[in-house]
């Protein structure tokens, strides 16, 4: 299942749900936000969640879906894997004050296990420009990750670094497809 304001994915898989977000009328009425469709999308009952471009208080939803056990992913600008991260910690006290770091970091801490940060090079092109890997401990302040895989040179490369959560990384990964029509 993807939810984005636009629709800008493309996934090529079977039994993909995309929503998008809707903005309100002239009279005001109508507006359907990132939030209620990551709600929705959780009354669905999805294999996977994905949003597009989380920018706001959406996180919150999207971190406590997470929690849950749901696999999911999304993308979020920012300038290094570490930036997202704290990206990924702040967003989520836009929802309210009601929201504390206290519960937002070691919830990211321990539900993100991956960040994958994207760049555009000196030639405009896109590439992966660093993998770091959550350990899953925290501070009040820090989250813990290791680098993966780095760019070194002109090539992206392994650190040697094992992510800590592996197990879970690979449980949740995808499972592949026999010729389409045939039963597994």
């Amino acid at each position: 299942m993807t939810v984005e304001e636009t629709f800008e994915l493309d996934l090529d898989a079977r039994d993909v749900v995309s929503m998008q977000c809707r903005q309100p009328s002239l009279e005001g009425t109508g507006e359907i936000t990132l939030r209620r469709l990551i709600k929705e999308a959780l009354r669905m009952r999805p294999d996977r969640l994905v949003v597009g471009e989380v920018r706001e208080a959406e996180s919150l939803d999207l971190l406590i879906a997470l929690n849950s056990g749901l696999p999911g992913m999304c993308s979020i600008h920012a300038n290094s894997a570490r930036d997202a991260v704290v990206k990924m910690c702040t967003l989520p006290l836009l929802a309210g004050r009601n929201i504390d770091s206290a519960f937002v970091v070691p919830t990211v801490a321990s539900c993100i296990d991956i960040v994958v940060h994207c760049e555009i090079d000196a030639a405009g092109r896109r590439r992966i420009g660093e993998i770091r890997a959550l350990t899953g401990a925290s501070t009040p302040v820090n989250i813990e990750s290791d680098a993966i895989f780095a760019v070194r040179g002109d090539r992206l490369v392994p650190t040697g670094a094992v992510p800590a959560k592996r197990a879970r990384v690979r449980s949740s990964a995808p499972v592949p497809e026999g010729p389409r029509g045939s039963d597994r």
